[in-house]
């Protein structure tokens, strides 16, 4: 079967070929539609994304306060919590149950119940590496900076976890990737992704190997460019002589 490329060069309205790619006027090509699909996915990754890192990073140093055992199986249980249900279901409950317990939630949009739903499932997974990263050190590090006159806030501020996010970067750069796939799951509430926009622009032109290919390279594309800024970072922050053994390893 000979392959149609100009699948994405026709119009999603009349299904002929236009000039360009990018549409004319009020028409919109199969193209365009795929790119604003990908600004949705991007969008609800990136969203996502700054909600795991800020309530990961507090749940999992709160995992690894020394005096405060009731603070702790609280931090557990709310990894236990949303690391062990399926994602999926965890989207559905939001959206399909959370709104009939609490009336309000009703006006809040679809987009934001599934970025919700995608940034506490993968805070809990960040709230692991933090634990596991803070806990790689070696407790002479916590003892200097209570040493010097450090508060435990202090102490984590300043001594651990500037350390401890150099040893969670590898682990973060995956996850962050899996964030970015896992965003497909919006499909199931009707937010206009990528995965949507492949099911429903593979339905209207039957063209599913050109189709699902685009939206391949789209979510390839993204994930490399991911993983390029983290390693970028990871270089920057990287401080000479500090060794992570076995990637969670101690660092001297």
């Amino acid at each position: 079967m000979a392959w149609d490329w100009q699948v994405f060069c026709k119009s999603t309205d009349e299904g002929t070929v236009l000039a360009t790619c990018l549409g004319k006027g009020s028409e919109i090509t199969y193209l365009e539609w795929m790119l604003h699909a990908w600004g949705w996915t991007l969008s609800v990754a990136a969203c996502a994304w700054v909600i795991a890192i800020l309530v990961g990073g507090l749940v999992g140093t709160l995992r690894t306060l020394p005096d405060s055992p009731w603070i702790v199986r609280i931090a557990n249980a709310w990894v236990e919590l949303f690391r062990n249900i399926p994602i999926l279901v965890q989207l559905f409950l939001w959206y399909f149950v959370a709104p009939k317990i609490f009336p309000p939630m009703q006006a809040v949009p679809g987009f934001l119940l599934v970025v919700f739903a995608l940034g506490f499932f993968t805070s809990a997974r960040i709230a692991e590496q933090v634990r596991a990263g803070i806990q790689a050190l070696s407790r002479g590090q916590r003892y200097a900076g209570m040493a010097v006159g450090f508060t435990t806030a202090q102490t984590y501020r300043y001594v651990l976890l500037p350390m401890a996010v150099r040893i969670i970067l590898p682990p973060l750069t995956s996850e962050s990737m899996n964030l970015l796939k896992n965003s497909s799951v919006a499909f199931a509430v009707s937010i206009a992704e990528l995965t949507m926009f492949a099911m429903q622009a593979q339905e209207e032109t039957s063209r599913g190997i050109e189709i699902y290919l685009g939206v391949t390279a789209l979510y390839a594309l993204s994930a490399f460019a991911v993983n390029r800024v983290f390693a970028f970072i990871e270089k920057k922050v990287q401080i000479p002589g500090f060794i992570v053994a076995g990637g969670m390893g101690g660092g001297h």
